[in-house]
């Protein structure tokens, strides 16, 4: 069983920036892959980027160059740095944990980016 606790969302202007943390329960070196979603309403839920448990990166097209995926290993946590913000961005982004095929979810939180 893996529990994972989301924090850092929240309202920033078109251009800001925000940082989002996942912190997990267990050892993140144990979980295959960690990764974030994001889902804005009446849409489909959408991978925005992933880390391995060897460090293996991956950022989706539409937030290539803006979005970086970074773990702690000593605090259980993966972050999700966002930089240059834009409308488009605004959902509710989900922390994943795979491990032993099993996928994980944490509760979501808000990303709202307006002026």
């Amino acid at each position: 069983q893996v529990q994972l606790v989301e924090s850092g969302g929240g309202l920033v202007q078109p251009g800001g920036s925000l940082r989002l943390s996942c912190a997990a329960s267990i050892n993140i070196f144990s979980i295959d892959y960690m990764r974030w979603y994001r889902q804005a309403p009446g849409k489909q839920r959408r991978l925005v980027a992933a880390i391995s448990s060897g460090g293996t990166t991956n950022v989706a097209d539409a937030v290539k160059g803006r979005f970086t995926v970074s773990r702690d290993n000593a605090k259980n946590t993966v972050y999700l740095q966002m930089n240059s913000l834009k409308p488009e961005d605004t959902a509710v982004y989900y922390c994943n944990a795979e491990r032993i095929r099993y996928n994980y979810w944490g509760q979501g939180t808000q990303v709202t980016v307006s002026s």
